[in-house]
Order: structure tokens, then C-alpha cells, then sequence
């Protein structure tokens, strides 16, 4: 068992939060403990680490005249950040980034004007000038929701062979390649989900066989069979996050499988909980095993700590961090009494210090 992992925080600005923060992760208790922060920035709300974990990446997402993307140096022994430049976001509200497996290239997705941006990344981890700018085109059902597109999030699969881009606002998965020696992003494909369903997130089973996208609208999870040589999705089937009955508000955030490949998470904003399921790996099919409260508000983000001993969610609303332990045995979370005070948190990276 690790005895220190180190926690990357992004976070709201304004309120209780100054910008990114740096926690310690008890791998005996689940306890965190502040270590530093980092302010400049504002709405650092996703952020991204190096190959290296030698540096970290954050958004910064505001709207009008545009966002930014901003780089930091890591320093190894504490974990403390220091700023190094930034580039603008080409887009309105980026709310999601991704650094390719070669640490060449970093990746970003606007919600806000449904743009996706990519950049080079210089050898003193400085960040250059974006070398794509692709406009997303479409609308979906809902109109106060779906108008326009909206690039909900960025990232590669677990072969760094294709990148995905889940977007709200049309009810599709946009597909791409790039070329990290350029940092060139290139269409390839789509996948879609049910109409109305606002695709957020999306994450990859280990055995490169299926893909699984929360919905933020619908408050769903779609499956997909997925290949991994082709770069491609088919739908398996759609199935809701909350429980049965449920009739007040509610929104989807993020998705998270085990490294085990056995259970798949997604949060609920509003309910404020976690659905857990069991994947059956024959098939791809979720079945719930439970929801589980967050003893917050507002679970915009959550992780597995990179040991897969704990689940630690950021409660944005409350300005806490829950921590889980996760039993392997039944999927399920044990609530193990520890809520930390973390101000805002909505992204949560994480990296085994000793």
C-alpha cells in the first residue's frame, strides 16, 4: 500500500477557492492534508498531468473574450506548482484538457463555443501556440440544452490511438486522430447516443473492448462496444444513474471503471451520489449494485486513486472531499468517515508519491 499520494485539485475560483491546490492522501486513513496552492488562475476546473508527472496542465475556464490553458512546473519533492506560460483556448468556457501519452502534444475542449483546440508542448514544458482549431457543427432535441455544440471533454483512448470527444450539445462522440510529432488533430469518426442524452464524459475498459458515456441530461450511462484497431462505437444499451422513483432534479458529471475492469462509477448532481455497476466483460452490460450518497453537494468530479484503495469525490458545492474505500469484493464504497475540507472542487489527479 502506498503511504502518501499526492492530489491535484481544480477547482471554482471565487468563494472559498484561490485557484489549484495540493493535497496529501493518507494511504493508511483516506485522510487528506493541504500541502499548497497555486492562484492566477481562474475556474481551473480540469486539469491534466505530464507522462512524467513532471507537469500539470489546467483550463481556465471563463467565457467571453475566451479561455486559456495554462502550464505549471511540478516540483518532485512537494508537489508545489510554478506557473510557466499560457496560450488561449480559441473557445468560450474550456472545461476539459488531456495530455497525450508522449507528452507531446496538450489537448482542449470548449464547452461553451464547441471547439476543440490542440498544442505542442515545448521541451521546458512551456506550452506553444495552438496548431488545431476545429469548430464543431450540429444541434440536438432539447433546445434549451442542445442549440449548438458544446465539447464537453477530451481524451484518448487507453492506446493513445484516437482521441474522443463527447459533445452535449449535438448528442454525438466525435472521433479523431493525431499526430503528436505536430500535435494535428484529424477527423475520423462519430458515435452517438440516444437523442436528448447530452453526452459529458466518457472512459475505456481495460480490456479495449468497450466505451462507456455518462449522460449529463438524461442521467444515463451508454455502452458501447468498441474498436479499438478502427476507432469505432455501436451501442449496447442506455441505463440510468438514479434510482427508481426519482423525481427531483438531477444532472450526470463523471465516469470512472476500476483498473480491475469488474465496476464502473458515474456521479449525480443533485441526487449528490454515485451509481456503482458491475460489468459483465462478455458482454459489455452494466447492472447496478447500488447508489451511494456523497456526503456532499454537487459531485462534479471524482477519482480512483491510482493504488485503487480509495475513491475520493469532490464535493464542489459543500467545499469537501469525501473519501471512499473501495471494496473489490462486492464494487460497492465504504464510507470510512472521512470528509475533508477542500475548497470547490471539481477535478481531481492524483499520483503515488511514495
Amino acid at each position: 500500500m502506498a503511504n502518501t499520494i499526492r492530489v491535484f485539485v481544480g477547482t471554482y475560483t471565487g468563494g472559498k477557492s484561490e485557484g489549484i491546490y495540493v493535497y496529501d492522501l493518507n494511504g493508511a486513513t483516506g485522510a487528506l492534508t493541504y500541502s499548497s496552492h497555486i492562484s492566477g488562475i481562474d475556474n481551473p476546473s480540469f486539469l491534466a498531468l505530464s507522462p512524467t508527472h513532471s507537469h500539470l496542465y489546467a483550463v481556465s475556464e471563463t467565457g467571453d473574450p475566451g479561455g486559456k490553458v495554462f502550464s505549471y512546473a511540478i516540483d518532485p519533492d512537494s508537489g508545489a506548482l510554478t506557473y510557466l506560460n499560457d496560450q488561449h483556448s480559441h473557445g468560450t468556457l474550456p472545461c476539459s484538457i488531456d495530455v497525450d501519452k508522449t507528452g507531446q502534444c496538450v489537448l482542449v475542449a470548449n464547452y461553451g463555443s464547441g471547439t476543440i483546440s490542440s498544442y505542442p508542448i515545448q521541451k521546458d514544458g512551456t506550452l506553444g501556440k495552438a496548431v488545431s482549431k476545429i469548430q464543431h457543427e450540429g444541434s440536438s432535441v432539447i433546445e434549451s440544452r442542445q442549440r449548438g455544440p458544446h465539447a464537453h471533454m477530451i481524451r484518448h483512448d487507453l492506446d493513445d490511438k484516437y482521441v474522443f470527444v463527447p459533445d452535449l450539445g449535438m448528442d454525438k462522440i466525435m472521433i479523431y486522430t493525431l499526430d503528436p510529432s505536430t500535435a494535428t488533430l484529424t477527423g475520423h469518426g462519430e458515435g452517438s447516443v440516444p437523442p436528448g442524452s447530452g453526452p459529458r464524459h466518457i472512459d475505456f475498459h481495460p480490456n479495449r473492448k468497450y466505451a462507456y458515456v455518462i449522460n449529463e441530461i438524461s442521467s444515463t450511462i451508454t455502452a458501447f462496444q468498441y474498436d479499438a484497431s478502427a476507432g469505432t462505437l455501436t451501442e449496447i444499451e442506455t441505463v440510468t444513474t438514479l434510482p427508481d422513483h426519482y423525481e427531483g432534479t438531477s444532472h450526470t458529471a463523471d465516469i470512472h471503471i476500476t483498473d480491475s475492469g469488474k465496476y464502473i462509477y458515474g456521479s449525480n448532481r443533485g441526487h449528490d451520489s454515485l451509481a456503482m455497476y458491475e460489468i459483465d466483460e462478455s458482454t459489455g452490460r452494466l447492472t447496478m449494485i447500488g447508489i451511494e450518497l456523497t456526503r456532499g453537494e454537487n459531485p462534479r468530479n471524482f477519482g480512483i486513486d491510482p493504488t485503487n484503495t480509495f475513491v475520493l469525490v469532490g464535493n464542489q458545492s459543500t467545499d469537501t472531499v469525501t473519501t471512499f474505500r473501495l471494496d473489490h469484493e462486492t464494487g460497492k464504497l465504504i464510507d470510512i468517515g472521512q470528509v475533508n475540507e477542500v475548497p470547490a472542487a471539481v477535478c481531481l489527479k492524483m499520483v503515488v508519491v511514495d
